[in-house]
């Protein structure tokens, strides 16, 4: 029922309001007496919450809900609330029909593999107690959520000397806090696609830089000195430099870690993040902490206190002592903090580049697809990890193969010191998983 990001599925059939009242009379079950409930855009957030607001309130328990607003608002408010748990509906950066239901601890952090087994169990006993009429819980309205995330990221971040013209493209989704925050530290902001539209008419959900053209053309067309684009729920952000470039994924990881590790203390990554990150984070007398691939994984390392930050290279980004969600508006102002004397393109310049390649093949079978390109590569490598799918190292490159978390695809993923070591690499794992899902 979970996977790494929570529940996530197509709308109607692989998630229904039958299952978000189910999940919130197991949330009171399991303890908890009040519930913070957002949600992002879509249009079939709406059923869903009021389905799990519900189910909750049948259950007896209490609602809070801040309504529509990032993930990251949803996350921060459960602390904020004294609330005992905090629930997201929403399916991130995946496509418009589809949905999903996260939940938060009061620290911020997702519920971790034990919790949603936990939930999971409930939700399929379905043998929930029957309050009294007057023990029926209340759902209240919180409207004040989306300022006092935006507050709270002007108070922790650092008022920058020169305030920059930032764009930021929303991309039709709940994301608008991150607009509010760099106004509060002085910027000068233009939004593009800020009006909620869980359709995503402007572009896909997902910031990628094939996604982001718009947003490159605007930022190289005018005087801003960075452009950030969030996906459906604001929990990602990639950037754009002042010039137009897309910066990767990776590049933004590295600068962040550097940042993050100038006192010494480590970085969680996961395990298909750049050599890039391990290079700059050591040159800064810090370490780095691998993981599985999931933001779930990430803010469990990052718990420990030598942890300073964690990241992937998909555009989530945590620093453990604002809070364990990842929060694209809490980066977006880290960034905008940082450029003064020197642009984001000088910045990123300083970050080492090696040749990276990703793709994504679309199959019903991932797990079977995995565990076949696993036992071959088990013959053909002698250096072959499993922390989360299988990695081969080799002498000058490493590669990747895992089942996606959220969606029905296997990721390849492989990077060398040269062009022809990444590419032998890359070339290799995605003939062999191109057989094997051919096989299944």
């Amino acid at each position: 029922m979970f996977g790494t990001s929570g529940i996530r599925g197509r709308f109607g059939t692989d998630v229904t309001t039958e299952l978000a009242g189910s999940v919130g009379k197991a949330l009171v079950a399991d303890g908890a007496e009040e519930v913070v409930l957002g949600r992002d855009p879509r249009d079939s957030g709406r059923p869903l919450a009021d389905a799990l607001a519900a189910g909750v309130t049948a259950a007896g328990g209490d609602v809070i809900d801040v309504g529509l607003a990032a993930t990251p608002t949803v996350a921060r408010s459960v602390g904020w609330q004294e609330a005992d748990v905090g629930v997201s509906i929403t399916a991130s950066h995946n496509p418009a029909p589809d949905n999903g239901i996260k939940l938060w601890t009061p620290s911020g952090q997702a519920y971790d593999e034990t919790a949603r087994e936990r939930i999971a169990g409930l939700v399929r006993e379905a043998s929930f107690p029957t309050p009294r009429h007057d023990e029926i819980g209340r759902r209240r309205r919180w409207d004040g959520a989306t300022e006092r995330h935006a507050q709270a990221i002007a108070d922790a971040v650092e008022q920058p000397s020169d305030p920059p013209a930032v764009i930021i493209d929303v991309g039709n989704g709940s994301g608008g806090v991150t607009a509010a925050a760099l106004r509060h530290l002085g910027c000068q902001v233009e939004t593009l696609n800020a009006d909620p539209d869980g359709s995503f008419p402007a572009r896909p959900s997902e910031p990628t830089k094939a996604n982001c053209e718009s947003l490159r053309s605007v930022v190289a067309a005018t005087d801003a000195d960075l452009g950030v684009a969030h996906d459906g729920d604001a929990d990602r952000l990639l950037a754009v430099d002042e010039t137009g470039a897309f910066v990767s994924g990776d590049t933004l990881l590295a600068l962040f870690s550097r940042w993050a590790v100038s006192d010494g203390r480590a970085v969680a990554v996961p395990v298909d993040t750049s050599l890039s990150v391990a290079e700059v984070v050591e040159a800064a007398g810090g370490s780095v902490r691998h993981t599985r691939v999931g933001d779930v994984f990430v803010a469990e390392v990052a718990t420990d206190p030598q942890v300073a930050f964690g990241g992937e290279p998909s555009g989530a980004w945590i620093w453990p002592t604002e809070t364990l969600c990842p929060d694209g508006p809490f980066a977006a102002c880290v960034l905008a903090s940082r450029l003064g004397e020197e642009s984001l393109s000088e910045l990123t310049a300083t970050i080492p580049s090696f040749p990276i390649r990703r793709e994504s093949i679309e199959t019903g079978q991932k797990a079977a697809v995995v565990a076949e390109v696993g036992s071959q590569l088990q013959t053909r490598y002698d250096d072959v990890t499993t922390l989360d799918g299988y990695r081969v190292d080799v002498e000058d490159a490493w590669g990747l193969v895992r089942a996606s978390g959220t969606q029905p695809l296997v990721r390849i993923t492989a990077e060398g010191t040269t062009e022809a070591a990444c590419a032998e690499l890359f070339d290799s794992l995605s003939a062999l998983v191109r057989e094997a899902t051919e096989s299944q």
